[in-house]
């Protein structure tokens, strides 16, 4: 009958330090050798082999033979413990004469896991002496160590706790790391400290060893599974900073799935710690962690490139919340509140609970009485006594699966059976009537991957009998759900839903988002007791320990606010980005380009405001894109391209001073002109004329007439090379190397009959004329030479990037500057404004694509590319770039994966001009060639 060991860190109590253990021998009490219904009566010899467990609060005997329980003796309950003699004789121990023996005399002991079978503990108040024999150890070493945690525990709780930390402290302070246990002994050693490894209800100290290859965790008790953990620096797939019991002390180290363990959740004693051994992990040239940057993650969310699931899991993971940590345990919300139909139409929107309240606002009247007693309080006054996720909670629903914790939590005990969680009907309408209830929901109610066995019985634990005469059993389901695995599929179908997706970011705003505390919060009916928000106390600066302690137990039973993401509101999914389902994407290409366009197509058609038959049919069909044409354009590099409004021509300009004309999609050269002695630098065409725009180095701009052939100088522009410009409604935007961005209003001579006619026909008539002379409406200076400009469709914003790697956002028309953040560490190259909403897209020398929030001012997704971008289109989520390798390359910013990668110039792609009609695009290149690209019908 002898097994593993039983014994677990859950068995203690909350805040427990085990130490060491000891070979032992228990002699049981000869008077529970009477009782004839006691496991006693099993063991003929009335002895027992195991392990004597050595703790801050208790002694614990670990039987070897799993028909005797775990028998904890509390040294509060001690009423003698001394050396005593025996000269009993067992198997082990063959001297003769008397053999030295704990005598321990006591009035309680707690029996757990008899028979192995977990249930209750069992509470014995009697008064019995217990003798213990060490097979190894001598008692006159052990002893003492025992007498000195027994004294703490004599004391009045406050010098209790005190003389208890002491102990503790000193006994931690003599642990090193034991290098012995080094994968390999030629490692060097970075960083050595003390941390705590956290798992539910439970912290275990330890020894954190830092080297050029490995971390290491070695427990300084024999209590985990492994004598020592060490993770290889390149299994290290995250490393993210946790809070814990508000205090920014944890980390917790996510690894890849070749690692003996799979996270690893630290706390240490000071934040300086943690920041030290953080700084020092991630300088390591082993270590290469995946991408998991917070703006790509909520743009990816918004794109439709991860799941609603994914998403909230990610977040819960950004606000500290963390399955290793019940106090912060991830929180996930109700979203059905139809738990009486027998089936349900997800498209009905009157199934969803409102995503804009929190759960205690639901219902109106009892919010009315709660927000009346709110008002009658002292401050800090706060409109919920009870959080919606605190260690009770997550028990709660998780009891059934991990009823060890909720032994553990309840000091031995499971909770009422009428109080636990026996109906999810029952649970919906307690949550939304009853004035101490808002707990909303976990993870588990809706994963996929996971277990339903929190929703039955599968242990077969004697939970006791409700007052109904039922036992507890299987959670009771709503009628739509026929087995607990078609709740988890039903809720995350729910989850996932049109209409889930539309207002999940109301109910992220009030979680961890700008509603979570302050004004806001209170406007929102969503205040908490103050003790759940971060910064409410300093736990570092309390000096007296027993205060200390206090507080830790209230911070754990009130719960806990996530650490707060978003200061502003959060934006909402946006169909216009949702082009195609990312589960055809793998190892970082298009799995199949035929099913990938498929999504695209559909997704695109479903986009608000837009038709299918306005998709655009270059976006729609990239993955047929081709290379229709090619011809050898300039004498030397290509720097300017640009379609004519009716799409039928192509214009380029380059270093040779030229403007040359094309056919599409022939690319029959129409025209070639010189503009000037130096360099054109850009060029545009302005709809419905017969006038082209040519910037040249000269620090010029030119108009071209189509009709006559004739260039004439429009501006004497700026003070040096006239790098970009840009033209919407009489406005042009012109950027130069001599720092400045200038906006000129331009008059092009047409009547508004003559512009509407010849709308038709895509050209001015030959009579239009441009006139500018000093009309500068606004000029902004930068710290370095302007290399892009781009101007919102409306005309009200304007974009311009610069050589030092700065996005500048401007308003028109006064020039007022509005954002300003560095987007790039080597100079931006190119600047493009989002068709759906103010956002811009840049490009740099850095390789990165980066997507900014124009009013916010931030970066909300980042990608690499991992070489130069020199021009791109974009439109929703995809983009087309042209590199310094010369390729033009199709990307998806919503999950950061090349789509495809055509092999096209023979030198790096200087610019890129996609059609007005969308149908075709042009590079050009340092191989002084133009290419046509597009899809054959």
């Amino acid at each position: 009958m002898d097994g593993i060991s039983r014994f677990s860190l859950l068995l203690l109590e909350p805040g427990e330090i085990y130490f060491e253990d000891f070979a032992a021998i228990y002699i049981l009490p000869n008077e529970s050798t009477e009782n004839d219904d006691g496991w006693e009566n099993k063991f003929e010899d009335g002895m027992l082999r195991g392990r004597l467990k050595v703790c801050s609060k208790s002694l614990v005997f670990d039987s070897r033979d799993i028909r005797a329980p775990i028998i904890k003796f509390p040294y509060r309950s001690f009423e003698a413990i001394d050396e005593g003699k025996t000269t009993r004789t067992n198997e082990l121990l063959y001297s003769e004469g008397e053999q030295s023996i704990i005598e321990l005399t006591c009035s309680m002991t707690v029996e757990m896991l008899e028979g192995g079978v977990l249930q209750p503990y069992k509470f014995c108040r009697e008064e019995h002496s217990h003798l213990f024999q060490l097979i190894y150890a001598e008692v006159s070493e052990v002893l003492p160590k025992i007498c000195q945690l027994h004294r703490a525990s004599t004391l009045p709780p406050n010098d209790q706790n005190t003389m208890i930390q002491a102990i503790v402290r000193s006994r931690q302070s003599r642990q090193k790391f034991d290098r012995a246990l080094l994968g390999d002994l030629s490692e060097t050693e970075v960083f050595e400290t003390k941390a705590n490894k956290v798992t539910p209800l439970v912290t275990n100290p330890g020894t954190v060893l830092l080297t050029t290859s490995m971390l290491y965790f070695q427990p300084h008790n024999n209590a985990e599974k492994y004598p020592v953990i060490r993770i290889g620096l390149s299994e290290i797939q995250q490393v993210i900073k946790r809070r814990y019991l508000l205090r920014q002390v944890g980390l917790e180290v996510f690894c890849r799935d070749q690692c003996m363990v799979k996270h690893l959740l630290l706390t240490f004693k000071e934040s300086g710690e943690r920041e030290k051994l953080y700084d020092l992990l991630i300088q390591l040239e082993k270590v290469n962690m995946d991408d998991m940057r917070q703006d790509n993650m909520s743009y990816q969310w918004q794109a439709g490139a991860i799941s609603n699931y994914d998403y909230l899991c990610y977040l819960n993971s950004q606000a500290d919340r963390s399955e290793n940590d019940l106090t912060q345990y991830p929180v996930f919300p109700w979203v059905l509140a139809d738990y009486v139909s027998e089936t349900l139409d997800l498209t009905d929107h009157g199934i969803y609970r409102d995503l804009s309240k929190p759960i205690g606002a639901l219902n109106e009247e009892r919010l009315k009485r709660l927000k009346d007693r709110c008002k009658d309080m002292p401050e800090p006054r706060f409109l919920y006594g009870s959080h919606y996720s605190t260690p009770g909670f997550v028990l709660f629903y998780l009891v059934r699966q991990y009823p060890q914790y909720m032994l553990c939590l309840q000091n031995g005990r499971f909770d009422h059976p009428d109080r636990m969680f026996n109906s999810l009907p029952e649970t919906w309408c307690n949550v939304t009537t009853n004035p101490s209830d808002f707990k909303e929901l976990i993870p588990n109610f809706y994963n996929l991957d996971g277990s339903a066995d929190f929703l039955t019985n599968s242990l077969r634990i004697n939970f006791g009998v409700r007052q109904n005469g039922k036992p507890v059993g299987e959670v009771e389901l709503p009628p739509w759900a026929k087995d607990p695995l078609s709740v988890i599929k039903i809720m995350r179908e729910a989850l996932e839903s049109e209409y889930v997706s539309n207002h999940l970011h109301l109910w992220i705003d009030l979680i961890f988002g700008y509603k979570q505390n302050g004004e806001e919060a209170e406007k929102s009916d969503n205040l908490f007791y103050h003790l759940c928000y971060e910064g409410s106390v300093d736990l570092g600066a309390i000096t007296d320990l027993n205060d200390r302690l206090a507080l830790e137990v209230q911070i754990t039973e009130f719960g806990q606010v996530p650490k707060q993401l978003f200061g502003r509101p959060h934006p909402r999914r946006s169909r216009s980005y949702g082009l195609y389902d990312s589960t055809h994407l793998t190892d970082g290409m298009a799995e199949d380009p035929d099913d990938f366009m498929e999504n695209s197509i559909e997704s695109a058609e479903k986009c608000p405001g837009r038709s299918s038959s306005t998709v655009p049919s270059l976006w729609q069909r990239l993955t047929d894109l081709q290379r229709l044409g090619e011809c050898r354009a300039h004498r030397e590099v290509i720097l300017g391209v640009a379609f004519t409004a009716d799409a039928q021509q192509i214009i380029s300009v380059g270093q040779d001073s030229l403007i040359k004309m094309y056919a599409v999609p022939g690319l029959d050269q129409m025209r070639s002109v010189r503009v000037s002695s130096m360099a054109a630098s850009c060029c545009l065409h302005l709809p419905s004329t017969d006038m082209v725009l040519v910037g040249s180095w000269d620090n010029n701009v030119y108009t071209y007439n189509l009709e006559y052939s004739q260039v004439c100088m429009l501006l004497e522009a700026h003070s040096d090379a006239v790098s970009c410009m840009q033209w919407k409604n009489n406005i042009l935007v012109t950027g130069s190397w001599d720092c400045t961005t200038r906006v000129w209003s331009v008059d092009d001579g047409m009547s508004d009959d003559a512009r509407n006619g010849d709308k038709a026909r895509g050209r001015g008539s030959t009579q239009s004329s441009l006139s500018a002379g000093q009309n500068i409406i606004c000029e902004m200076d930068h710290d370095s030479p302007v290399s892009c400009v781009a101007l919102h469709p409306e005309g009200s914003l304007l974009a311009t990037g610069t050589q030092d790697g700065v996005l500048s956002l401007w308003l028109l028309p006064g020039g007022d500057l509005m954002n300003q953040l560095n987007c790039h560490k080597r100079g931006m190259n190119v600047a493009v404004w989002s068709t759906v909403d103010d956002r811009i897209l840049t490009g740099g020398n850095d390789g990165l694509l980066t997507i900014v929030d124009a009013h916010q001012g931030t970066k909300i997704c980042v990608h690499n590319l991992e070489e130069v971008v020199r021009c791109v289109a974009w439109e929703g989520r995809l983009v087309i770039a042209g590199g310094v390798s010369g390729n033009v390359i199709v990307f998806d910013m919503g999950t950061g994966l090349v789509i495809k990668r055509f092999s096209a110039h023979n030198g790096p792609v200087t610019c890129l001009a996609l059609s007005p009609n969308n149908s075709h695009f042009v590079t050009g290149s340092e191989d002084r060639r133009i290419m046509l690209w597009g899809v054959n019908s």
